[in-house]
């Protein structure tokens, strides 16, 4: 029996993993959840689930008496939700968690020895050489839950990391593939959570719809997969179907496709190496899928990845600031306090200011961390003060 711990589960990957769970009780438990503000949520899922403990990151929410569920199993704060990331009878941590905070429980987990079925696109992007470094000194196990990473590992098993010529990372293109740039000025958060072909949480969905996170995925598959920059590529794929492709040095390329669902790639970061049996996962129809097609990345509609990219090969805290920079944007777009298209002029802003600062712990990361996010509420003050002088 496989024991797993969730971080995140009141999210849409949490829910997932739920379910892909449910359906395999012979093979699958959970042990843990934790969750950062969903008290009610959390205790839905744990009068179901009935985890040896559950978590409510959120020490404000804690004292508020938010969460103190019958059976005596709650516990809050941050020391919590690590102690859950070590704990010694977890097997696997799916760590669902959304945004840096997620970094820390990656790097304990891997110290500890667990399989790490990662989501938080944050722990590679903010923490870089510092997780896989972990995962060396502690023997844990790093397998990525995002399809399209997901989907390297699955074309690549078996094969040496010389014989890849490169990586080619899919794009849906999101909601405005083929927008102009004019068109994008006018956008709302509304419209830009709606995904034409997932359902994910607000932040990745935004980040979707700016592809910046097909840049926070380049960043990743440098460190996952030891690729450089150069050999990883990216297409946008508006089908979602082919989820990503591996060009060997020989000519061939293996591509990993399937219907557009976060359970399968669950799945198999929670069996891997093995393929377990789900007929609740829908068969692939290869008539009904078609036509595929391909497209380039328009690079001057959507900066945010080319800001990304850049951040990423320019190495240092440069990933790290990016993500951060990029994080206090969205949540001022969702907030309607910026544009759509001034969510690059943001992290622009704060990539001139931070990010040249080497990592060598987690204590730079977090420094970084706070300094990009520093520098982008203060960009965001200058871009409405500009407003203001503007239509006063």
């Amino acid at each position: 029996m496989i024991r797993i711990a969730i971080l995140g589960s009141t999210g849409s990957i949490g829910k997932s993993a739920l379910k892909v769970i449910e359906r395999h009780p012979e093979r699958f438990r959970v042990v843990g959840l934790a969750a950062n503000r969903s008290a009610e949520a959390l205790a839905r899922q744990v009068a179901r689930h009935r985890p040896r403990v559950a978590v409510l990151a959120d020490e404000p929410a804690m004292s508020a008496g938010a969460a103190h569920f019958d059976d005596g199993v709650c516990q809050g704060g941050r020391d919590a939700l690590l102690a859950l990331a070590e704990a010694p009878d977890v097997d696997i941590v799916i760590n669902a968690l959304v945004g840096a905070a997620g970094l820390e429980p990656t790097l304990r987990a891997l110290e500890n020895g667990k399989r790490v079925a990662l989501a938080n696109k944050e722990s590679l992007v903010a923490g870089g050489s510092l997780v896989p470094e972990a995962a060396e000194r502690g023997g844990g196990e790093l397998i990525p839950i995002d399809s399209e990473h997901s989907a390297i590992l699955q074309c690549i098993e078996g094969y040496s990391r010389e014989s890849i010529s490169k990586v080619v990372l899919t794009a849906s293109g999101g909601p405005f593939r083929g927008w102009s740039r004019r068109e994008l000025r006018e956008v709302r958060p509304e419209q830009a959570l709606r995904h034409p072909t997932w359902e994910m949480g607000a932040k990745i969905t935004v980040d979707s719809a700016t592809l910046a996170n097909k840049a926070l995925e380049v960043i990743e598959a440098h460190f996952l997969y030891g690729i450089p920059y150069d050999r990883i590529e990216v297409v946008v794929h508006p089908q979602s179907i082919v989820h990503s492709l591996v060009e060997f040095v020989d000519g061939s390329v293996l591509a990993q496709v399937g219907e557009p669902t976060m359970e399968l790639p669950i799945l198999y970061a929670l069996s891997y190496p093995e393929r377990v049996a789900d007929v609740s996962l829908r068969t692939f129809d290869l008539i009904g899928a078609s036509p595929l097609t391909f497209e380039t990345v328009d690079v001057e509609c959507f900066p945010l990845f080319a800001l990304g990219v850049g951040a990423g090969r320019a190495g240092s805290a440069g990933p790290a600031a990016f993500n951060a920079a990029n994080e206090i944007a969205v949540n001022a777009f969702l907030a309607e306090e910026i544009r759509f298209h001034e969510m690059a002029e943001v992290v622009s802003a704060v990539l001139g200011r931070v990010g040249a600062e080497p990592l060598r712990n987690i204590d730079d990361v977090l420094r970084a961390d706070r300094a990009a996010r520093d520098a982008a509420r203060h960009a965001i003050e200058q871009l409405q003060h500009s407003r203001v002088k503007l239509h006063p």
